[in-house]
């Protein structure tokens, strides 16, 4: 067991002028199951880049423990080749028993080694290279977001593989894999870091708790902010009317008046002004030992959609449908019927693989939004109410280039507008600037969230549309979906978004 001593850590992104972590300080025991939880673009991936030496930065990070990150680079050349083959050249010192018993723990064939790796779906790769990183000793492992594209099962086995292992820095928007696999969470808040024992949920709680304390903290610093105010302002008042009776006077009137009066009044006048400023150093060291009480207060701006109402209540129905590639011995998925309509948020549940996404694209054709594979075998009836406007979110982001301006541009939406729904998905206005090729996949799904959102439509069609998504915009979303009644289409791995926000659910069986 060792320790990562991180002091006074200050890194940027040559060209950027903001700081990605700025005098930061904190350490980590090594023998700790921790969670890396933070906003989308704060700097997780980042930090695990500065631990493996990627990056030059001021500060300090001593440790003397080795450290090996997932997912691994898979080469275009390796993707030709068996696992076994090049699985030396991902981890130093790998041997192959050790690989096979995490293989086993992880409820994988050993065949999938000597398969050709293009030929692995994304739970099988997954696997692999969890396997191949967890069969070493005593590094220190960084793993980067290990659930995105797997379906339930697969995610269910990693979980618990996890849960069973220790040494490692987890970075995951997976709210029910972070509860299970974690026993101390690393969060970058807005304005700072901290570390707690505990998992996502124990986090998640004493979170809401301090918030709400600092909000009512900060009630009572502006009430108390606005009686100082208030007494500030009258005594100045009576101050300025004081210092106005030192010059000139009635003679009928100030019959009483001396040669000792106008220095009296500027003596009393004094005093007053001095108390006045007295006041003004109150207020100003009231506010500065509350500057910050509010920064690190997680408050998601609510979001809103603008559905279209159809005039047919069923948007699709589908009757023993199904859909089979050609030279495949048998169909994707075989006899599927339902009906989606208005309000329903349905979701299609089932393996990676077994046709959800097929599907999509099957409906997508028939409503005119994209072209079908003109090979593919379809049997059974598909039926698309006409007229219907459909806004779709794809999983693939690697289309999005250019800069936020011409996106707006080409795609027909207010530059505005849409820059302002960016804010509310906390994309910070430094990048409105960037190509959005330079975007994290987190910011490039929000990116495609906010274009969906801006669409009015009938049918709200998302293939996995919290992929990388930070956890506190998946609670903006499902908060969205929860009071706005749009009509939604979607396929989601994240159960506890599923349990929130689904009225029907459609599994696809073997």
């Amino acid at each position: 067991m060792s320790r990562i001593m991180v002091n006074n850590l200050t890194f940027y992104y040559e060209g950027s002028p903001d700081y990605i972590f700025n005098h930061v300080s904190f350490s980590i025991d090594t023998n700790w199951k921790l969670g890396f939880i933070g906003r989308n673009g704060k700097g997780k991936t980042t930090f695990l880049n500065l631990l493996l030496g990627a990056y030059e930065y001021q500060g300090t990070i001593d440790t003397t423990t080795l450290f090996d990150y997932f997912p691994y680079t898979i080469l275009p050349e390796y993707m030709e080749s068996c696992t076994i083959d090049f699985m030396d050249q991902l981890k130093r010192n790998c041997e192959l028993w050790r690989v096979l018993c995490e293989l086993d723990s992880l409820q994988l064939d050993a065949n999938v080694l000597y398969r050709p790796f293009y030929t692995l779906s994304h739970g099988e790769r997954t696997k692999v290279m969890l396997a191949i990183l967890f069969s070493g000793e005593n590094d220190f492992l960084l793993i980067d977001e290990p659930t995105n594209h797997l379906d339930k099962e697969s995610r269910e086995i990693v979980k618990q593989y996890l849960s069973h292992k220790k040494g490692f820095i987890l970075v995951s928007h997976d709210r029910d894999l972070l509860d299970a696999c974690i026993d101390h969470v690393l969060v970058l808040n807005r304005c700072s870091i901290e570390i707690q024992n505990g998992n996502f949920s124990s986090w998640w709680e004493n979170k809401s708790r301090k918030d709400l304390f600092s909000q009512s903290e900060n009630e009572k610093h502006k009430k108390e902010i606005q009686k100082l105010k208030k007494a500030s302002a009258r005594a100045r008042q009576w101050a300025d009317n004081n210092e106005q009776t030192k010059i000139g006077s009635d003679p009928i009137k100030d019959h009483d008046r001396g040669n000792g009066t106008r220095p009296y009044i500027g003596a009393k006048t004094k005093k007053m002004q001095s108390r006045v400023k007295q006041m003004e150093n109150r207020i100003a060291r009231e506010i500065e030992e509350k500057e910050g009480l509010l920064q690190d207060i997680e408050a998601p701006a609510p979001l809103k959609i603008m559905p279209l109402t159809h005039y047919k209540n069923t948007l699709i129905s589908i009757k023993d449908y199904s859909l089979q590639y050609p030279n495949t011995e048998k169909p994707i998925f075989q006899n599927l019927s339902f009906e989606l309509e208005q309000k329903d948020h349905l979701f299609l549940k089932g393996q990676n693989g077994c046709g959800k996404s097929s599907l999509i694209k099957s409906i997508l054709s028939k409503a005119g939004f994209q072209a079908q594979p003109t090979n593919i075998i379809e049997q059974g009836t598909i039926q698309i109410a006409s007229g219907l406007t459909i806004s779709y979110i794809s999983q693939d982001t690697s289309f999005l280039t250019g800069t936020i301006q011409n996106y707006c541009k080409e795609n027909n939406l207010d530059e505005s507008l849409f820059c302002a729904l960016l804010r509310q998905l906390d994309l910070e206005r430094i990048q409105f600037i960037k190509p959005i090729e330079s975007f994290s996949e987190g910011q490039k799904k929000k990116v495609l969230l906010a274009t969906s959102l801006m669409t009015p439509a009938h049918l709200y069609i998302w293939d996995e549309p919290l992929n990388y998504i930070d956890i506190f915009s998946r609670v903006q979303i499902e908060n969205l979906l929860q009071q706005f009644p749009a009509t939604m289409l979607l396929v989601e791995h994240d159960i506890r978004f599923q349990e929130k926000i689904a009225t029907k659910v459609i599994e696809f069986s073997d």
